[in-house]
């Protein structure tokens, strides 16, 4: 096994920041000048297109969830809008407790990491800046790529990107998008991270999974050991 690839909301961040995301929304739809609830349900419904990318980028999101919630926002307006919606992604994004440590210490045994993430434009237009970024090999996005996990194809890709076989890949998640049985119909390894310190984290995924992997911890950072029984780690 020669990379490790992650999972990003519930896995490499803190999954109790979910808990702030309605309240981002209501900052954007403030923002927006449209109604909070409005805006939070047109945000929820259309999260698969989101996720792939039909809406285009962030800007161009806002501009037309506005148009559902029936407003036609200004220039002005769209500019504090993508302000506040950046800013709230930034929020619910915040590393899980040591987990910059724990993706430092599998370089340092050298592994090649990656990141396949369900995502909207935010994550993919922000990611260079964010405190994940230097630690990772490659990153896929569904919302660059087309299309979302389970899909065969942003497995491919990832492992492509890092230069190895999906066979020689762990995949670290915590069960959302029916990720891990993507995982295993790819070739790759996958490791569930339950969450059980993070009692509500489950009610945040979407579309769990059914496939539960052999490989199960708690927490990321036990998969240290895991991975270590099958990578000479120095």
């Amino acid at each position: 096994m020669k990379a490790v690839i992650f999972d990003f909301f519930g896995t490499l961040t803190d999954p109790s920041a979910e808990s702030g995301r309605r309240a981002t929304f209501e900052a954007t739809a403030t923002a927006l000048g449209v109604p909070p609830d409005a805006f939070y349900s047109a945000m929820s419904e259309t999260f698969d297109e989101r996720a792939t990318g039909r809406f285009g980028d962030t800007r161009a999101t806002l501009q037309a969830m506005a148009l559902r919630c029936g407003v036609s926002p200004t220039e002005a307006t769209l500019d504090r809008a993508v302000t506040a919606q950046l800013a709230g992604a930034a929020e619910v994004r915040r590393p899980r407790p040591g987990v910059l440590d724990v993706l430092a210490a599998l370089r340092t045994r050298g592994f090649r990491l990656g990141l396949l993430s369900d995502c909207s434009s935010e994550l993919a237009e922000s990611w260079p800046t964010t405190p994940y970024a230097p630690f990772l090999d490659a990153a896929v996005f569904s919302w660059q790529e087309g299309y979302r996990k389970p899909d065969r194809r942003l497995y491919a890709t990832a492992a492509a990107r890092l230069g190895v076989p999906p066979e020689s890949c762990w995949y670290v998640g915590d069960g959302g998008s029916r990720e891990h049985g993507g995982a295993a119909a790819a070739g790759m390894r996958p490791i569930l991270v339950t969450n059980a310190n993070y009692p509500a984290a489950a009610s945040y995924r979407d579309d769990p999974d059914p496939h539960v992997p052999d490989l199960v911890v708690d927490e990321v950072a036990a998969i240290l050991t895991v991975v270590c029984q099958d990578h000479a780690c120095p």
